[in-house]
């Protein structure tokens, strides 16, 4: 059996749960303080993804600040910023404007966090 300690981040309890692992399988999970602790611990164990934050090129060399609407899987994390860095996107950009849509075909799309005028 193999324990593994993960710090759960979905509230500010910081739980230290062990999750313990047989043949890649989750046989219990401990430490958790509520149910959100362990699907966050299920969840970072089988699937871990993440919520992606940047900035993107706006033509004329300002730069936006861009969010992933949803998560996307952990080790698809370097592709998609490799995919935002070589956009470029035209002012006026607004918050929630969609700039690239189903980023890597993986269902998220890149939205703006902040406002750039126009010119």
């Amino acid at each position: 059996m193999e324990t593994k300690s993960l710090t759960c981040v979905v509230c500010p309890q910081g739980c230290a749960i062990e999750a313990h692992t047989e043949g890649g399988r989750i046989i219990s999970i401990s430490g958790n303080k509520c149910k959100r602790g362990e699907s966050y611990a299920r969840t970072e164990l089988t699937d871990p993804r993440r919520t992606l934050t940047t900035t993107m090129r706006v033509e004329g060399g300002a730069l936006v600040s861009v969010k992933t609407k949803g998560t996307v899987p952990k080790d698809a994390m370097l592709d998609c910023m490799k995919a935002i860095n070589a956009a470029e996107t035209k002012a006026p950009v607004e918050i929630g404007d969609v700039l690239i849509r189903n980023i890597l075909g993986l269902g998220v799309d890149i939205v703006a966090t902040s406002r750039v005028k126009g010119v």
